[in-house]
């Protein structure tokens, strides 16, 4: 399935399926008289000029309930078969969806998620409380790599939710450095120490999340002014498209509908 379609193209699919349903009257009169009648549609296909980004229909994964620990990651020794951790049949389903982007850790969680907790070696990772999702312990054994790792078993590419909420610019400028940078540097020395020679492509990365709300109930203008801050400070190394999660303001409310 190719999710790439011209904007003519499906305009066009939606309004012949509503006159060919008799959702809508071919004219006006035909509503009143009720007489049947034959229309003629001419699509011209091949003039289409804009293209809908397959990345509209990407998917989101968050550590909320069994969506992540058992729903996608069950570790290396579960009777579950599995990929170095991954769900055989979980990444099998994605496959067939052709999932085109994948964003991670959240969500609400990722306005409490630090990065530095999920690298490493598994049984050394610190365990913290969700305190977003139900208080329950997060072990962090799906962090970082195994995230990057099941994106390229189902064909994603990843998008990262950085944490603004409760985080900083250092944090989330070190963990671009390590997953991107291929000079010698702290952050790529302690990627390649952690079994990942080569960088990453990133090609998405979130300026928090719902700052609005759960992300830390920013106004617009406390959030932009952050925003200029991290776009300052978080260096993109190869081609890195950040996005921003910002609070709309409408007339007579302090916020709006959310972006």
């Amino acid at each position: 399935m190719n999710c790439d379609m011209n904007v003519k193209q499906f305009s066009l699919a939606i309004f012949v399926a509503a006159l060919s349903l008799g959702i809508l009257p071919a004219r006006a009169d035909d509503a009143a008289a009720a007489v049947p009648t034959t229309n003629t549609l001419v699509i011209h296909a091949d003039q289409g000029k804009t293209t809908i980004s397959r990345n509209i229909y990407g998917q989101f994964s968050e550590h909320l309930g069994r969506c992540v620990s058992e729903g996608i990651w069950v570790g290396e020794d579960s009777p579950i078969p599995n990929t170095r951790g991954i769900r055989n049949d979980v990444v099998a389903a994605l496959k067939k969806l052709q999932v085109p982007v994948l964003r991670w850790p959240g969500g609400c969680f990722a306005d409490q998620y630090h990065w530095m907790d999920g690298v490493g070696p598994r049984d050394q990772r610190p365990k913290r409380i969700n305190t977003t999702w139900g208080g329950v312990v997060e072990d962090n054994h799906f962090g970082t790599h195994e995230f990057l790792d099941f994106c390229d078993q189902i064909g994603a590419a990843p998008y990262l939710s950085g944490n603004v909420g409760s985080g900083t610019v250092e944090e989330l400028a070190e963990w671009i450095e390590y997953l991107t940078a291929a000079t010698n540097s702290v952050m790529s020395d302690l990627r390649r120490k952690n079994g990942r020679a080569a960088p990453w492509k990133i090609p998405f990365v979130g300026v928090g999340n719902e700052s609005w709300g759960c992300g830390g109930n920013m106004t617009p203008e406390f959030y932009s002014d952050n925003f200029r801050r991290y776009n300052e400070f978080v260096k993109n190394y190869p081609a890195t498209r950040f996005i921003a999660s910002l609070p709309a303001r409408t007339v007579g409310t302090p916020t709006g509908p959310r972006c």
